[in-house]
């Protein structure tokens, strides 16, 4: 029979593994943000090309995991069309830097410049996503379950983790 402690730890244990949508999309906003502090604060190319890669591989990631998972549920609640439409204009911008990114190399012209838009661009599109009447505002208003958006952002963030 199960205990209140052992109910506990399992409630932590399923929290853990699957955040809710808003805090699993707002926990990988905080990691690359620090990713960015940490290229801008650095003048070893060795540090900024490994933390450029980090960047790059966690922003395919978390793009494709809201255009395939999040934006949908959130078209589908109802969230504003021009919105959505935004957020898909700004990930396809940030794309094709990224992709400018990964085809040079610390050193390069005009690479640190790309990788310091790239920063700039996402720090936009994080407070359009975060502020008080942004997108996650309004997903949480809309009648979706976070829970389970959480459960499969999860797994799709660790199944494309794994590939690259």
């Amino acid at each position: 029979m199960a205990t209140p402690q052992t109910q506990s730890r399992k409630s932590a244990r399923k929290t853990e593994a699957a955040p809710d949508a808003i805090t699993l999309l707002k926990n990988d906003h905080r990691e690359v943000e620090g990713w960015f502090d940490e290229f801008e604060e650095t003048n070893s190319g060795a540090k900024k090309g490994k933390l450029a890669r980090q960047i790059c591989i966690a922003l395919k990631v978390h793009t494709q995991i809201e255009e395939e998972i999040f934006y949908p549920a959130c078209r589908a609640a109802g969230v504003e069309d021009d919105m959505m439409d935004e957020a898909d204009v700004e990930h396809d911008g940030a794309k094709k830097l990224i992709d400018e990114i990964e085809a040079g190399k610390p050193g390069d012209d005009h690479w640190d410049a790309r990788v310091k838009v790239l920063s700039e661009m996402i720090k936009h599109h994080v407070k359009e996503e975060e502020q008080r009447d942004g997108m996650f505002a309004k997903a949480k208003k809309a009648d979706l379950d976070l829970e389970e958006l959480g459960a499969q952002l999860q797994a799709r963030k660790e199944e494309l983790m794994a590939r690259m």
